[in-house]
């Protein structure tokens, strides 16, 4: 059986944050999936990596966290990321495991840092569900 490919792209704007979805997120692979990681300074860059690397994985899982501020930004960054990593895995047929976070204050975001792992999960059941 062929070894799968992920790259786990983490933005670091939260070091602390970033470091607790990415243990969840790796203790899902197994032997049979082999991962790189990309550590990237904001969660707004994570699509252009992924697109950047799209030929060379079979999948990707996105890390980060956005934390709601007084302006606008906390949406439109959002909504931007979250629509630009449906369309590459729509696109190019590849699953993204979407482990961004988007919370209001850092004690959401530390009570959810599960959500690494939830992404990993998904790529991983892709995985074992695709039929070629």
């Amino acid at each position: 059986m062929k070894k799968e490919k992920v790259l786990i792209v983490t933005a670091n704007y939260y070091p602390k944050i970033s470091k607790q979805l990415k243990k969840g997120a790796i203790k899902i692979l197994t032997t049979k999936i082999n991962y790189n990681e990309i550590i990237i300074p904001g969660v707004f860059e994570i699509p252009v990596v992924i697109s950047r690397n799209i030929d060379f994985y079979d999948g990707f899982i996105a890390l980060g966290c956005v934390i709601k501020g007084k302006t606008l930004h906390f949406e439109l960054i959002s909504k931007a990321v979250t629509n630009a990593l449906m369309y590459l895995s729509i696109i190019h047929k590849k699953p993204i495991g979407n482990g961004i976070i988007n919370c209001l204050n850092i004690k959401q975001a530390l009570e959810r840092v599960n959500k690494g792992r939830e992404a990993s999960l998904a790529v991983k059941k892709v995985f074992l569900n695709k039929h070629d």
